[in-house]
């Protein structure tokens, strides 16, 4: 969910997408290559994400992943259950009685 969310603002290749989750969680979430690449995998097998060569900002070549329309779809289908997932156990972690 958290890589279809950065691709929903625009395509990055693996280390950008890894540097964002990093800075946007504060440095609390640390994607390492060998769980990001497997995921971006995966996604790019199921169809929601495409991929395609270019060059980087350190002018390398790079795979760059953009987010499909399945893609959106899903990361509108899986916030809907994390939202719900998430007041579930706030009223959980917040019940005194």
């Amino acid at each position: 969910m958290l890589i279809l969310r950065t691709l929903q603002i625009g395509s990055r290749h693996g280390y950008a997408i890894a540097r964002h989750l990093r800075a946007a969680s504060n440095a609390f979430l640390q994607v390492e290559e060998g769980t990001l690449y497997p995921a971006l995998h995966r996604l790019e097998r199921r169809g929601l994400v495409a991929a395609k060569w270019g060059l980087s900002e350190a002018n390398r070549r790079a795979k760059y992943y953009t987010l499909t329309r399945a893609g959106r779809k899903s990361l509108q289908a899986q916030t809907t259950v994390w939202r719900e997932m998430h007041r579930a156990m706030d009223s959980i972690m917040n019940n005194t009685g």
